[in-house]
């Protein structure tokens, strides 16, 4: 039952209505007179009890709770708010002279051309250019380019950058010149927020003990931000029946997860999967999209900035799309209309050199490629 509080002016009238009620002569309680001062001082410590109860009710509920009251709240459950994530993704570094062989050392800086975002270079054996022993990557004699794995410095979706923000050195590198990423960072992202937090506990509490597919998403979701996932009951990964098997086809945001990322799913399943099942742990097949459009911008409006929020905005729809969610044709054109009043036409408008929607399996994840947007 929800608190029925009152202002300081209202207290105040309440006791002033009281006190001349129950006396059988005129008191003075004009602003100024004792009475009215001792009335006034008794209605402000009234107000700050009043704000204790409240602050009390807030805080001893999960429902109310916000911030650190929320997650000491939880912590009794053993259920924790996931923290924010730092974006990472593929660079390539590149030379012009590939004479002699040149390395990359893990830890190196590069970053956007203004510098308000840094990332550093980290070990990933997945990499075919990377060396343990070197603790490195490493452009052997005769070759231009290779590429490696950063993470950005920024550990929130500030660090997420568009295809060709990264783009400089964050110092010189002997036989290296260039450094780009071809690919969007989208997978940075914020510590959850108070209502996703809510929302996950409900679903943790819906699912303890119980060995379902609601069961298992939430453990899923429960690994880390930006996850999703699909599963599939009694195929096999080839389509084949197999009952008693399912598996899960799982992205971390960048379409491309790695070993460890799925073996920490693998395990968080296996701690609630149905007793005498197997299942398996995939990650998506990445489909790209390529669109391609023209726009016609009214006056008043600057052609290179709307240009550059529709490509902002198609990127973001496109690579926050589930795995197996189709790409629909139509909605490229609409996406263009409603990010900027300045777009008054779109036309030629391509997706993969074609006119069609882009279908999704429940093993695919469709990420945006080259946007070609004039």
């Amino acid at each position: 039952m929800a608190i029925q509080t009152q202002s300081f002016a209202t207290i105040v009238s309440n006791a002033v209505t009281a006190i001349q009620g129950g006396s059988k002569q005129l008191i003075d309680m004009t602003v100024g007179s004792v009475l009215r001062a001792f009335v006034e001082t008794a209605a402000a410590i009234v107000l700050w009890l009043q704000a204790i109860a409240l602050q009390i009710t807030a805080l001893t509920r999960f429902a109310t709770s916000n911030g650190a009251d929320a997650d000491s709240w939880a912590a009794d459950y053993g259920f924790f708010r996931l923290p924010a994530l730092a974006a990472t993704g593929a660079v390539t570094f590149a030379r012009f002279t590939p004479t002699a062989q040149a390395t990359v050392p893990v830890g190196t800086t590069v970053q956007t051309a203004d510098g308000t975002q840094k990332y550093q270079v980290v070990a990933d054996t997945n990499q075919v250019a990377y060396s343990a022993s070197l603790l490195a990557y490493v452009l052997g004699a005769g070759v231009t380019s290779i590429t490696a794995t950063v993470q950005s410095t920024l550990t929130a979706s500030s660090g997420n950058a568009a295809a060709g923000l990264i783009n400089t050195l964050g110092a010189a590198i002997a036989g290296v010149d260039t450094v780009t990423n071809v690919l969007t960072f989208s997978n940075g992202a914020d510590a959850e927020s108070d209502s996703a937090f809510r929302t996950r506990f409900v679903a943790y509490i819906a699912s303890l003990s119980k060995a379902t597919k609601t069961a298992i998403g939430n453990a899923i979701l429960s690994v880390q931000l930006g996850v999703n996932y699909t599963l599939t009951e009694n195929l096999s990964y080839a389509s084949v029946s197999q009952l008693g098997y399912f598996y899960v086809v799982v992205d971390d945001g960048t379409g491309a997860p790695g070993a460890p990322f799925l073996l920490t799913v693998s395990n968080a399943i296996d701690a609630v999967r149905p007793v005498c099942s197997t299942f398996g742990v995939f990650a998506p097949t990445m489909l790209t999209a390529n669109v391609a459009m023209t726009l016609t911008t009214g006056a008043g409006y600057i052609h290179g900035t709307v240009v550059a929020q529709v490509v902002a905005a198609l990127q973001a729809y496109i690579n926050t799309l589930p795995i197996g969610t189709a790409l629909p044709f139509s909605r490229l054109a609409q996406i263009a209309y409603t990010t900027s009043a300045g777009v008054t036409n779109v036309t030629a408008v391509t997706l993969n050199s074609g006119t069609a929607d882009l279908a999704a399996t429940a093993q695919q994840v469709i990420k945006a490629g080259t946007l070609t947007i004039t």
